[in-house]
């Protein structure tokens, strides 16, 4: 592979399912001797400050979902900013990540002939991707199950398994001392999950409490709601510790014996693989309701129990009860999660990637 453009831009949405599976294929693409530059919009910006890498660029669009003239003022801007960055750094191929972030930079790069992959993590096609497909010499997968993809397009399909970070990798787990009387539940979930579980678990996790379960919480929150759930456990005399956005969060999955999680793919896929009982909660308003496709998939492999976010006052207290009582439905779950492995995926994506450097 000498004397040829090893350079390569990632590019990616702003939101941590997005981010982190990012970041981890360029620390990887690195390390195999690649000159990476991952893009991403300002959501993504406050994910990677943290590593200080320099090969990083922002571009600058809006949600769909917001104020439609806004967005499309700040797409066409996106796209100039993407013609600029391409022309100057001129990569061997990209890969988009999905998220509406990464639309521009593969939209341009159609026109500019710069081949391009795409990569799906969860169980739908996301709608960048979607748009996307047809022009992308591939797709990598993380599940064979992923829909909405046309039998057109079957070709272009290469299922590589999940990315995931690389403490999730390394990661370990010990049997916890108190775990056969006590639940340890970690509350987990971007901005709209932690407004809403912070709204309607408390009230659940104290009539465990009153029923004489021993619980501990460990809760992610908006800065905003801690003084509020702070009063409410140290009233109630509920065992709890508080957090808003952390990169350490592996900590926490070594404490606890319970995960209550949004269905994003990533998310279920990290928790699954560090062998973590789940209930995982889809946010409704997901694009193509592609978290609860998430949920149901998994919920089939036995890897995490399904819970809809209409069901939380009326079954999440019974559930958590027989989770308490009867420790084998949690047992069954780790022993299903210890079949599901993506260690390979580095191994099979970067193989793909020599085929093409080679190829090319």
């Amino acid at each position: 592979m000498k004397n040829i453009n090893k350079k390569i831009i990632i590019a990616t949405g702003g939101t941590g399912g997005h981010i982190f599976p990012a970041i981890s294929l360029m620390l990887n693409l690195s390390k195999e001797g690649y000159l990476t530059t991952l893009t991403s919009d300002m959501r993504g910006k406050s994910f990677i400050e943290k590593y200080h890498f320099s090969n990083v660029k922002i571009i600058n669009v809006s949600s769909m979902s917001g104020n439609k003239i806004i967005f499309f003022f700040k797409m066409i801007y996106s796209i100039f900013q993407s013609f600029i960055l391409l022309t100057l750094k001129r990569p061997k191929f990209i890969i988009g990540m999905g998220g509406y972030a990464s639309f521009p930079l593969c939209f341009v790069a159609i026109f500019l002939r710069i081949p391009f992959f795409i990569y799906e993590n969860n169980l739908y096609l996301g709608k960048a991707n979607k748009y996307l497909l047809p022009f992308s010499k591939k797709i990598f997968l993380a599940h064979s199950a992923t829909e909405g993809i046309k039998i057109k397009y079957k070709k272009k399909i290469e299922v590589i398994g999940n990315i995931l970070r690389e403490e999730i990798y390394n990661f370990k787990r010990e049997k916890l001392k108190e775990e056969q009387n006590k639940l340890t539940i970690l509350v987990l979930g971007g901005s709209q999950a932690a407004k809403i579980f912070a709204e309607k678990l408390p009230g659940v996790f104290l009539n465990l409490r009153k029923i004489g379960i021993r619980i501990k919480i460990y809760q992610q929150c908006l800065p905003y709601q801690n003084l509020t759930l702070e009063q409410f456990y140290k009233k109630n005399d509920i065992e709890h510790e508080l957090f808003n956005f952390s990169f350490d969060i592996v900590k926490y999955y070594r404490l606890v014996n319970l995960v209550v999680s949004r269905a994003g793919s990533s998310a279920l896929s990290e928790l699954i693989y560090c062998n973590l009982p789940i209930i995982s909660i889809p946010l409704s308003s997901a694009a193509d309701n592609h978290q609860l496709k998430n949920a149901k998939h998994f919920e089939s492999l036995g890897l995490a129990i399904l819970l809809e976010e209409n069901q939380i006052q009326n079954k999440l207290f019974q559930l958590l009860q027989r989770l308490h009582k009867d420790k084998s439905i949690t047992d069954t779950m780790i022993i299903e999660q210890k079949k599901y492995s993506d260690k390979k995926v580095f191994e099979k994506l970067n193989n793909k990637i020599k085929d093409y450097f080679y190829e090319n």
